[in-house]
């Protein structure tokens, strides 16, 4: 771990494959709703989606604990974060082209609403 401190990317690759190691050991129904994101100073840091899942990852910290300890950590603290959850992306909607129809009613409500003293036959002042 120590020469993983200096370089975020090596770090971010030996979280992640610390993630890996250690998600068999979170209860089953909690694996898909929590993720390893730091170890420093004997805290082992989890995100959670929900509020639900962080209580279930505390009760399940002793087991934790010792999970990583098993893998060569000197983990002493389980930490648990509950994140925001990302609204869904909204599908873009393209734009569908207007009926002859449709132009032509629109047009007329444009024409309704010129000025009548707005004739095409009178020239600017300026």
């Amino acid at each position: 771990m120590e020469d993983t401190a200096g370089n975020p990317i090596k770090r971010a690759l030996w979280l992640d494959d610390l993630d890996l190691r250690l998600r068999p050991y979170l209860p089953p129904s909690l694996a898909a709703h929590a993720r390893l994101a730091n170890f420093e100073r004997g805290r082992l840091v989890y995100v959670v989606d929900a509020p639900v899942w962080r209580a279930k990852l505390r009760l399940a910290a002793p087991e934790m604990l010792d999970a990583a300890r098993s893998v060569g950590l000197k983990a002493a603290e389980l930490v648990v974060k509950t994140t925001i959850p990302q609204p869904a992306a909204a599908p873009v909607r393209q734009a569908k082209p207007l009926s002859a129809a449709t132009q032509k009613a629109l047009q007329a409500a444009l024409d309704s609403l010129r000025d009548p003293d707005d004739s095409k036959g009178r020239g600017d002042a300026n």
